[in-house]
């Protein structure tokens, strides 16, 4: 059902474009979001009507007078009746406070267990008009140390037009992140581009170009049986889900909200 709601809303669309070496299982069907991923997000928030609030960079979690009191890196800190972690499950880890004491042994036992990819993520930005000249929309590379998968990223997502100039994305491979996490970002860009020229040696010179390290990428090992949840405290709740507690698709963090929901509303 949520399918067809984002797809009635033109929030996602079937992905129609040729994906090069994109291996298909069958009975699955694949999408695109033609304003990109975040505008899922922005679609289940708007429909919410929460306050969203942004850049609170939580560090602490200590209970006070029967509620969680959050605090972040500026700012003074607030209490609240139930608080719900989504982050990478090792930043939960990494959380102060009470919240460190009331992580029981087991369950830390079994959030220390989930793994994680590191990756980085490269972007090319053209101006209006540039003509980019491959046969494919998006291809996955093998047996490159460094690239993974390239996207002409407007194409993919099925909004070609000659107002808006092209992007270009890049995804590095597992062992190439492992290697670079933590090397200068300057160097990192530099070999990403060396690479990806020799595999698309057509590509023109972009306006402006944008390298993001994806520290947590995809879940190689989540909580062990993938129960969508985990409940850290009752009263007050304090719960925590995302996809270490299912698997990095969007089904699967449809899943852990799903169960995350479930979890909040018989508390309620």
């Amino acid at each position: 059902s949520l399918y067809e709601e984002l797809l009635s809303h033109g929030i996602l669309e079937p992905l129609r474009a040729p994906v090069e070496g994109m291996v298909v299982k069958e009975g699955t069907c694949n999408y695109v979001a033609p304003q990109g991923s975040s505008s899922v997000v922005k679609y289940f928030l708007k429909k919410s009507d929460a306050n969203v609030f942004f850049e609170h960079h939580v560090t602490q979690i200590s209970l006070r007078d029967g509620k969680w009191e959050v605090s972040r890196k500026t700012g003074s800190p607030e209490q609240f009746d139930i608080v719900i972690l989504t982050m990478p499950v090792p930043q939960i880890l990494q959380l102060q406070g009470d919240i460190a004491n009331i992580i029981t042994a087991s369950q830390k036992q079994q959030l220390e267990a989930v793994r994680y990819s590191s990756r980085y993520a490269l972007g090319l930005f053209y101006e209006a008009g540039t003509r980019i000249d491959v046969p494919w929309s998006a291809q996955y590379v093998t047996g490159n140390p460094c690239v993974r998968f390239i996207s002409i990223d407007n194409k993919k997502r099925n909004i070609e037009s000659p107002e808006i100039g092209p992007s270009v994305v890049v995804h590095t491979t597992v062992a190439f992140g492992h290697d670079h996490l933590d090397s200068d970002p300057a160097e990192v860009q530099q070999l990403i581009l060396s690479h990806l020229e020799s595999l698309v040696p057509s590509l023109p010179k972009p306006a402006s170009v944008k390298c993001q390290k994806w520290r947590y990428s995809q879940v190689t090992k989540a909580v062990p049986d993938c129960p969508g949840h985990m409940i850290l405290h009752t009263q007050p709740l304090l719960i925590c889900g995302g996809d270490g507690f299912t698997h990095s698709n969007f089904d699967g963090c449809i899943d852990s909200a799903m169960s995350l929901a479930e979890a909040v509303k018989s508390h309620l």
